[in-house]
């Protein structure tokens, strides 16, 4: 068997475009709709959607290649770095202020050419703290990297990657190739999810670095994408990765063994819409907490509202075991009968419904 970057046509990656114009179709419509949601939300709620979609997208990233990060830690450090938090509490996380620096920065310049230090960078910035590998440099290694699953004795191998020494080369080829496909310039790919696509199935095939290719491989494809669209949609890839991690896995697995990739820009153009539907679900979820406070915000002591942001915090993901006296008393550092008082008082305002029965009695968020 000969991986991609093994054969004849390597890095003449070729397309029919007739069985991927229906997807396009999909895609410009999707995109439509978050730019009109990005147009007419106020600044406020734009940037409350930006920081949720910012928080997913790097703990996201993180849980693809099975590292769980404080949501918590990750918010800080998004909000310091977007300049919109008066937190100097420092993060305790020193990988997830890293994963969170290179998340913001990504969105922020991805305007400007990529270059080999910008990724080496961010190779640095995901390893803020020394680790036993080599960072912000190409993986040097004699021995080929292999991508592998399965118990020792048992591995299966999926993918194996160019030589070490082939790395500069195939790595400054690349970068070429991401500068003369943006926009304007001599080899300009129009469509955003095709060189979306590509960028990504081309930088994973290098695989060039010691470790993180996947993170920094998807900020890569989502850099292509804001760039090919020409403006900062409102998305998360990570999020809709993540949700078929072993689909990605499968599909990245078939398209190494080809460079006729119309399947791949396929499966990518789906994660995409996939990501906008998040999206769309994700903003209607803000202007439905933004209603919530308008509309409650007078009615509710400094103890009640810490509760239901908690809650809110979490984003779409369900509060596990939902809201409990127990918890109540913890966030607010309160009596079980204050926060008995609080909790009934918001059930019978509707803004939570319990369920269960006495000391298992829960309650979750009811929205307008």
């Amino acid at each position: 068997m000969t991986y991609n970057w093994q054969q004849s046509d390597w890095k003449n990656f070729t397309y029919n475009k007739s069985d991927i114009e229906e997807y396009l179709y999909v895609f410009a419509e999707k995109i439509g709709i978050n730019k009109a949601f990005k147009n007419v939300l106020p600044e406020e709620h734009n940037q409350n959607v930006l920081v949720d979609l910012l928080v997913l997208e790097a703990i996201k990233t993180s849980e693809i290649e099975g590292e769980y990060l404080s949501r918590e830690d990750i918010m800080s450090s998004i909000k310091n770095n977007l300049g919109i938090s008066n937190n100097d509490k420092p993060t305790k996380d020193l990988h997830a202020k890293g994963i969170a620096k290179m998340i913001t920065e990504v969105r922020s310049n991805y305007k400007k050419p990529l270059t080999e230090s910008i990724i080496l960078d961010w190779h640095k910035i995901i390893f803020s703290k020394k680790q036993n590998l080599t960072i912000g440099k190409w993986r040097f290694h004699s021995e080929p990297m292999k991508i592998v699953s399965g118990s020792y004795g048992k591995e299966t191998i999926h993918f194996e990657t160019p030589p070490s020494a082939r790395v500069p080369a195939e790595m400054k080829c690349f970068i070429e190739w991401f500068n003369q496909t943006a926009p304007g310039k001599e080899k300009e790919i129009k469509h955003p999810t095709i060189r979306c696509a590509i960028a990504h199935l081309y930088f994973e095939s290098i695989h060039p670095l010691e470790d993180v290719n996947g993170r920094i491989g998807r900020s890569i494809a989502e850099k292509a994408l804001l760039q090919t669209i020409g403006f900062p949609i409102l998305i998360s890839l990570s999020d809709s990765i993540e949700k078929e991690r072993k689909q990605y896995y499968k599909a990245l697995k078939i398209a190494q063994r080809s460079n006729d990739i119309t399947d791949w820009i396929v499966y990518f153009t789906n994660i995409i819409i996939k990501a906008l539907d998040n999206s769309e679900e994700l903003i209607n979820f803000t202007l439905q907490k933004t209603r919530l406070f308008d509309y409650y915000k007078d009615k509710l002591n400094l103890r009640q509202l810490k509760g239901i942001n908690k809650i809110l915090d979490n984003g779409l993901v369900i509060f596990e075991g939902g809201m409990t006296t127990k918890k109540y008393m913890r966030i607010n550092k309160i009596s079980n009968s204050t926060a008995t008082r609080d909790l009934q008082k918001l059930n019978e305002m509707g803004i939570f419904k319990s369920t269960g029965q006495g000391r298992n009695v829960n309650y979750q968020i009811v929205f307008l």
